[in-house]
């Protein structure tokens, strides 16, 4: 039988039970509990007879000053909420202390019940932590607009190597928009990694995107060799910025956005900090800097609890000697 505390409700019960002279068994019968229950419940919260309301009150303090488990040392839960405030998930902080072999560590879970603590005492450290979207309907390809790229290559004709996600040098890249194209942010995230780069479109035109793009990958054009791109007209440019950075441009299937699943959900993260309706023209690049940064230096469970920047700098520099071999998928 499963252990349960009894109830205000109950101990009027077994108070007005045993004025009417039945046994410990019969009343344990008639609650539907254990007679071990009844025992300790008169043996405990008896002075002088059983008092229901007194027996309340004193198993309500044995309760509240109780040692429990979420009850950790107060510079541990401060450094949790740190985290978390830095949108960390739980299963990341919890994976990257069991990896720094921390003194002390907690699991996902220990961490989940700290905020919905925190949340049902009013504070708001839930707020931090993401929240899944529904997806949009799907459209006919014919909606597409396809013909707006010119000489557009399809995803079709890409290298089967990128699909491991083995080597470095492979990214997917997409734009989070304001309203109808009133402002936006183009974003590229390296596959293996996880590594991100964005760039504030002032204008939401074709030659703005491509030249965003080329001011954004130029530094580590030694790490891009291909990019998988959305279909939008934004990307009409992609000979231009293939040409620049001597990559190959490769466009996915209408509407079939799990084939950019990297860059999707990195896309989700982003949308933690710019939620829908966010005016990406009164941002500063160095404000959207700020922000790629946090996500980069966040560990990854697919990574082995490593950071994208880690493992994007460690292996392009040749001092990570992970390239190649598989992380956790």
């Amino acid at each position: 039988m499963k252990y349960r505390q009894l109830t205000q409700t109950q101990r009027y019960q077994i108070s007005a039970l045993r004025v009417a002279g039945k046994s410990q068994r019969q009343i344990a019968a008639m609650l539907g509990c254990h007679s071990s229950t009844i025992s300790r419940e008169l043996r405990r919260n008896s002075v002088h007879g059983y008092e229901p309301e007194r027996a309340q009150y004193q198993a309500n303090t044995r309760r509240r000053t109780a040692f429990k488990r979420h009850k950790r040392v107060h510079w541990l839960t401060t450094w949790v909420t740190e985290r978390v405030k830095q949108h960390w998930s739980p299963e990341q902080i919890s994976g990257f202390m069991s990896r720094m072999n921390a003194p002390v560590r907690v699991s996902h879970q220990w961490i989940y019940d700290l905020i919905h603590r925190d949340r049902l005492e009013g504070g708001k450290l839930w707020t931090y932590c993401r929240h899944r979207n529904n997806r949009g309907r799907k459209r006919r390809a014919k909606e597409a607009g396809l013909v707006k790229i010119p000489n557009r290559v399809g995803i079709e004709c890409r290298p089967k190597e990128v699909e491991s996600r083995a080597v470095l040098g492979h990214w997917e890249g997409d734009t989070i928009l304001q309203g109808h194209k009133q402002s936006g942010l183009v974003t590229l995230v390296e596959r293996r990694s996880g590594y991100l780069l964005a760039g504030r479109l002032k204008r939401f035109t074709a030659n703005q995107t491509t030249q965003t793009v080329i001011r954004l990958l130029k530094p580590v054009r030694g790490a891009a060799k291909t990019l998988t791109l959305d279909n939008g007209s934004e990307f009409a440019g992609h000979e231009q910025l293939a040409e620049a950075l001597g990559l190959v441009a490769y466009f996915c299937d209408p509407y079939c956005s799990g084939q950019r699943g990297t860059n999707e959900n990195t896309n989700g993260l982003l949308r933690q900090y710019y939620p829908k309706g966010t005016s990406f023209a009164k941002l500063s690049q160095t404000q959207v800097n700020r922000v790629v940064e946090q996500l980069n230096n966040r560990p990854r469970k697919r990574l082995g609890y490593r950071t994208p920047a880690e493992v994007f700098w460690g292996e392009y520099s040749g001092a990570l000697k992970t390239g190649g071999a598989a992380f956790i998928t």
